[in-house]
């Protein structure tokens, strides 16, 4: 009897839930609306900031903030180069990083430390935007918003007095706004000498430590506490207006400042070959410094002369004597039309003893990688004389960097009592206008005003212009007026509008010749503008 209770108990168990989930089924399918309306989509501008933010839980800089640029295209190239860019910043690290832990390792008494594993992960960093500001300067400023939220594995073994011990570093986080400074730009690749990196705000680090397999940041106390030590250690480095230094190329060589002159006197021409059909030709030679912008120096013309003597002098400024010639072209003058090419050749500087004068007699060529004689001899050829004099170590120019903090006198004419008051306008930050943000300075003193150029929809906008007032006695009991306007758009309905303005008394320049301040606008929430103030005298 149990056993057939046992089997009907199943049966009844089986037909009991085939048959509720087909009734189910029926009544979904019944209950189901049949009046389902499509979702609405609305343009972004008609949603307010909470359902923003519930979208977009992170927008980036470039959307806030209409002074950063978009660089989609970095974070593409990171992404796709990141693999590779892992092992080389590692391998880097760690070379790095070798000798400067052995000889700690021998300071406090450790048998060895080594990396057992090294790598940063598989997720690179992210650029959320950059801000770059043009300069009268030759230097290039950045300010890239970083957010780093890496899974690296660092796992460090050290070993002393028989004992092992391993720490691990996971799940780092890095959210940072350096501003990198290529100063100053140079001719010569990689075309800047330094690379200046300051932090604009105390950086947001957090990672976790394990020690033995256990994460001791779980500790209480403890991880707030290594958080605001590192914020506050990296900030005391390199915090602006704090850099970190970057040597890339010597400044002197690579800013190709004046290191000689080079004494070029061209003598004659002979066996020139006849160009004019009536006549012979008539001879002139042009001279060209390679790497040099002034436009190439001329002889005179000697008509009808195919052996012409000139005599003439020439002085070229030498920045490269191991690279820089200069390069002679006879051509033959014509009255109407091109003039043709006789010859050419040209005089390499390292080729030439300094000091020493030297008189040359040259092949024209047809062109300089030309060395066939036999196919050029027909040509002719032109005699020089060459003297190439090096600076003496006091003659050469000085650094402006140097003198960077001296005061440089007034031009000749300023009146006497009098001085030149010189206005720098650097820049401002956290400038907003009511409808937009275009802004310029004006700079009044005495009546007399001067303007910077406009910079459209920045808020942090960099100007680096000077402007100059010729004063008949110091200013010691005068001000200057200085404001912040905004420009307004071409195509607006909204005018010109004040951003702030600061007065300024100049008691403080003309006692101490120069100030280099930042001041607070009045009539701005945030604004501030930095404005340097020079009195030059005779």
């Amino acid at each position: 009897m149990g056993f057939v209770s046992t089997v009907l108990g199943f049966c009844g168990f089986g037909v009991g839930l085939s048959a509720g989930i087909v009734i189910g089924y029926f009544l979904f399918i019944y209950f189901q609306p049949s009046d389902v309306k499509d979702p609405k989509i609305r343009p972004l501008v008609e949603h307010d900031s909470k359902s923003l933010e519930r979208m977009l839980p992170e927008i980036p800089l470039w959307v806030k903030n209409p002074d950063y640029d978009r660089i989609d295209w970095l974070n593409k190239f990171l992404e796709m180069m990141w693999p590779y860019l892992n092992k080389a910043i590692c391998s880097t690290a760690k070379q790095i990083a070798d000798p400067i832990i052995a000889d700690n390792a021998v300071k406090y008494k450790l048998d060895s430390v080594e990396f057992e594993t090294f790598t940063l992960g598989s997720l690179p960093p992210t650029f959320q935007g950059m801000k770059v500001y043009i300069t009268e300067e030759k230097e290039l400023i950045m300010e890239p918003s970083l957010k780093w939220a890496g899974n690296p594995n660092v796992v460090v073994v050290m070993k002393a007095y028989g004992l092992k011990l391993t720490a691990q570093v996971v799940d780092l986080q890095i959210f940072a706004t350096p501003r990198i400074t290529l100063k100053p730009l140079v001719p010569s690749f990689p075309c800047f000498a330094k690379i200046l990196v300051s932090l604009m705000d105390k950086p947001h680090v957090d990672f976790g430590l394990k020690l033995l397999g256990a994460d001791i940041m779980a500790i209480p106390g403890l991880y707030r506490f290594v958080q605001e030590t590192i914020k506050n250690q990296v900030a005391n480095m390199y915090l602006w207006p704090k850099t970190l230094e970057v040597p890339v190329l010597d400044v002197s060589k690579a800013s190709r400042k004046p290191v000689g002159i080079l004494h070029l006197k061209v003598i004659r021409a002979y066996k020139l070959k006849k160009k004019d059909l009536l006549g012979k030709s008539d001879p002139y030679v042009k001279l060209k410094l390679a790497d040099d912008k002034l436009p190439s120096k001329k002889t005179a013309v000697k008509r009808n002369n195919l052996n012409p003597e000139w005599n003439e002098e020439f002085k070229f400024v030498i920045r490269d004597p191991e690279n820089q010639f200069v390069e002679l072209n006879v051509y033959d003058w014509e009255q109407v039309g091109k003039h043709e090419k006789m010859g050419m050749n040209v005089i390499r500087l390292n080729e030439l003893t300094p000091d020493e004068p030297k008189t040359l007699t040259l092949d024209l060529l047809k062109h300089p990688q030309s060395r066939d004689v036999q196919s050029d001899k027909s040509r002719g050829q032109i005699v020089v004389e060459a003297l190439y004099k090096p600076f003496k170590e006091e003659e050469l120019p000085k650094d402006v960097s140097e003198n960077a903090d001296e005061v440089e006198k007034a031009p000749d004419g300023t009146p006497s009592g009098g001085g030149l008051l010189v206005v720098i306008v650097h820049e401002a930050k956290d400038l907003e206008g009511k409808h937009h943000t275009n802004p310029y300075v004006r700079v009044t003193f005495r009546g007399e005003e001067k303007k910077t150029k406009h910079i459209k929809k920045n808020r942090d906008p960099r100007w680096e212009e000077e402007f100059q007032f010729v004063c008949e006695e110091p200013p010691i009991n005068d001000k200057m007026h200085v404001e912040v306007l905004s420009r307004a758009p071409s195509i607006g309905i909204h005018p010109k509008e004040s951003l702030g303005y600061v007065t300024i008394s100049l008691t403080d320049v003309v006692n101490n010749k120069r100030t280099n301040e930042t001041y607070h606008l009045i009539d701005s929430k945030n604004g501030r503008i930095q404005i340097e103030l020079q009195w030059r005298t005779s």
